[in-house]
C-alpha cells in the first residue's frame, strides 16, 4: 500500500498514467516503465495493472452485483487457472491434503466464462458492497447508491479482473474522511490477503486513512523528494531541518513543506538562519539518506526475470474468448433493454397517436385516383410516413451519448473491443424496428387509401423497416462522433435538413441545383421516399389516372 502524495499540478495523474501504460501518445517523455524487468512492448499494461480514475462512470441502470459481474466476465480469470493447475500438481508430488473449503473456493474462482461468480461475491464483502448489491448504481436522475459506495463499486469493477498492480487517482474526490478511510482499509485487506499492490493518490488524507500505508512517496514539481517506508518521512525531514508539529497531520505537512508559501513555519533548526530550501535540494539530500541509499541499491540490481512472470505480466489483449465478449455484451444490452422499456413502450405510443393523426389527415375516403392532383396528395401521405419513420430514430442519440463515456472507459481498459459493444446494439434493435414499422404500416396503409394489394404492402413494410434501421444507425453514427449533447443535436439538426430538403419532395429532383445534386444522391430519404411512391403507383388501383 503506497500512498502518493503532493500538491496540485505536482504531476500525480501524469505518473499515474505513465505507470498505468495510458499516456497521451502525442505526449514527449524519457526513461521507461518496467514490470519485474519487462518492458512495456513485452506484455500489455492496460491487463497487468488496473488505472482508476477520481471520476465514477458506471451504467446508472445496472446494479452494483451486476456491475462488478459484467467486468469479471469480460476481464475474465487472468493467470489463475494456470496456478492452480501448478499448485495441485506441487501439492500431489508433496503428498498434501488442501483444506476442503480454500480448494473449493480456488477452484470457483478459477472457472473463466459464467455470468456469475464466486469472485464476484468476494469482492461484494471485501469492500462491504454486500448491503447495496442489488440496489442500482444510480446517477442525478435515477435513485442508487451513496457516493463511498459508488467509489467501491469503481475500485470492485476493476479488483475482478486479474490485474495484481492497482493505481488509483484521487479517489477520495467528492467523499468525506470517514468514507475514505473505510474505502482504504477495504483495499488494505484486498491487497494484504491477496498479495496485490495499490499505489494511490490522496489530496490531505486523515490521519488514521495516511496511517494505512506501508509506502510514501512524495512528489512535488515533477521531481520525488521522498520514497520509502511511512516510518521514516518524519525522519527525514527533520534530518533537513523541519518538524511536523504534534498537533499537525503528517500528510498536510508532507504537502506543505515543499511550498515556499508555508516552509518556513515548520524551520526548528534556530542556530541557522532560514533559507527556502527548493525540491530539488531535497531529492539530493534524499540520495544521501539512508532510505534513499537503500532505493538505490535495489536499482541498481538488476531484475531477475523467470519463468513465473509470464503468468503475472498479461501478454493477451482481452481476458476471454471473442465469442464470450460478444455474449456478455449481449447479455447486458438485453438487460439494458428491459430496464429502459418505459422509452420503448412510449416510442410505440407515440407513433400510434401520430398514425391516428395522419390517418385522418389523409383519410382513405378523400383520397381520390383520378387526377395527378391526387397522386400529390398521396406522396404527400408517403412523404409524412416516411417521416415519421426516419425521425422516430431520433431518440438513439441521447441514449448513445449517456453511454458513450463507460464505454470508452471499459474499451479503453480493454473489457472488450468496440466491435462487440456494437454488434449487440445493432442486432438487438431490429426485433424493435419490426414491431414499430409493423405497427405504423398496419395502422397507416389501409386507412390513408394505399393500393390494395398484399405484396404491395409488405414492400413498403420491408422499404421502411430498412428506412428505420439506417435512421437508428445513423443517429449512433451522429452520437458516436459528437460525443456530447450539444455537438450531437447540432449536428442531428444539420443531418436532418440536409436528408428532408433532398429527399425528392420537399424539392423535386428537377428543382436541385446542379452543385447541390451529390446531397440528393446521397440521401437516403431519397431512396426510401421514390421507393415507396413507385411501389404505390405501379399498383392496379392507378391504372386509371386522367392526365
Amino acid at each position: 500500500m503506497t500512498l502518493l502524495l503532493g500538491p496540485p499540478s505536482s504531476g500525480k495523474t501524469t505518473l499515474l498514467l505513465a505507470l498505468a501504460g495510458k499516456l497521451d501518445r502525442d505526449l514527449e517523455f524519457s526513461g521507461r516503465v518496467t514490470y519485474n524487468g519487462h518492458e512495456m512492448d513485452d506484455f500489455v499494461p492496460q491487463r497487468t495493472a488496473a488505472y482508476i480514475g477520481q471520476h465514477d462512470v458506471h451504467i446508472p441502470e445496472m446494479t452494483v452485483r451486476e456491475t462488478i459481474a459484467f467486468s469479471a466476465r469480460c476481464q475474465g480469470i487472468g493467470p489463475r487457472f494456470e496456478m492452480l493447475a501448478e499448485l495441485s500438481k506441487r501439492e500431489k508430488a508433496a503428498n498434501i491434503t488442501p483444506d476442503p473449503d480454500i480448494d473449493v473456493f480456488m477452484k470457483a474462482t478459477s472457472v473463466a466464462g459464467k455470468e456469475t461468480s464466486v469472485l464476484t461475491d468476494y469482492i461484494l464483502k471485501i469492500l462491504g458492497l454486500e448491503i447495496c448489491a442489488d440496489t442500482m448504481v444510480g446517477n442525478e436522475l435515477i435513485r442508487g447508491v451513496s457516493g463511498g459506495q459508488k467509489k467501491r463499486v469503481t475500485t470492485g469493477e476493476m479488483l475482478a479482473g486479474p490485474a495484481k498492480l492497482l493505481l488509483m487517482d484521487e479517489i477520495s474526490t467528492g467523499l468525506d474522511s470517514s468514507t475514505t478511510y473505510q474505502i482504504v482499509k477495504s483495499l488494505r485487506q484486498f491487497v494484504h490477503i491477496l498479495n496485490g499492490t495499490a499505489f494511490i493518490s490522496l489530496l490531505q488524507p486523515a490521519p488514521e486513512t495516511y496511517d494505512l500505508f506501508d509506502d510514501i512517496i512524495l512528489l512535488s514539481d515533477g521531481q520525488i523528494a521522498y520514497q520509502g517506508p511511512r516510518e521514516h518521512v518524519l525522519e527525514f525531514f527533520e534530518s533537513m531541518g523541519f518538524k511536523c508539529p504534534a498537533r499537525k497531520g503528517v500528510a498536510d505537512f508532507l504537502q506543505e513543506v515543499t511550498s515556499r508559501k508555508d516552509q518556513r513555519q515548520y524551520w526548528t533548526q534556530a542556530d541557522k538562519d532560514y533559507s527556502f530550501v527548493t525540491v530539488e535540494q531535497f531529492v539530493e539530500a534524499f540520495q544521501s539518506f539512508h532510505v534513499g541509499k537503500g532505493l538505490q541499491n535495489d536499482l541498481a540490481t538488476p531484475f531477475i526475470k523467470n519463468e513465473r512472470d509470464t503468468q503475472l505480466l498479461t501478454t493477451k489483449n482481452y481476458g476471454v474468448r471473442k465469442m464470450e465478449l460478444l455474449k456478455a455484451c449481449f447479455s447486458k444490452e438485453m438487460l439494458l433493454m428491459k430496464r429502459n422499456s418505459f422509452l420503448y413502450i412510449f416510442k410505440l405510443v407515440q407513433l400510434l397517436v401520430m398514425a391516428v393523426i395522419g390517418s385522418s389527415v389523409f383519410l382513405r375516403t378523400e383520397m381520390h385516383k383520378g387526377t395527378p392532383t391526387d397522386g400529390i396528395i398521396q406522396t404527400g401521405a408517403v412523404f409524412f410516413s416516411v417521416f415519421m419513420i426516419m425521425f422516430n430514430g431520433l431518440a438513439e442519440i441521447s441514449m448513445v451519448v449517456f453511454k458513450l463515456p463507460v464505454f470508452f472507459k471499459q474499451r479503453d481498459s480493454l473489457f472488450y473491443p468496440a466491435w462487440a459493444y456494437a454488434i449487440p446494439t445493432c442486432l438487438l434493435k431490429i426485433p424493435i424496428s419490426f414491431l414499430e414499422v409493423g405497427l405504423w404500416v398496419v395502422m397507416t396503409y389501409y386507412p390513408m387509401g394505399m393500393d390494395p394489394s398484399i405484396l404491395r404492402f409488405l414492400k413498403q413494410l420491408l422499404l421502411l423497416l430498412l428506412l428505420n434501421q439506417m435512421s437508428s444507425a445513423l443517429f449512433r453514427l451522429i452520437a458516436a462522433m459528437g460525443r456530447e449533447m450539444t455537438v450531437t443535436s447540432t449536428l442531428s439538426a444539420f443531418f436532418l435538413l440536409v436528408l428532408f430538403a433532398n429527399c425528392g419532395y420537399i424539392l423535386s429532383r428537377d428543382e436541385v441545383k446542379k452543385w447541390w445534386i451529390w446531397g440528393y444522391w446521397a440521401s437516403p430519404m431519397m431512396y426510401a421516399q421514390n421507393a415507396i411512391v413507385a411501389n404505390e403507383f405501379l399498383g392496379d388501383s392507378w391504372n386509371k389516372v386522367l392526365s
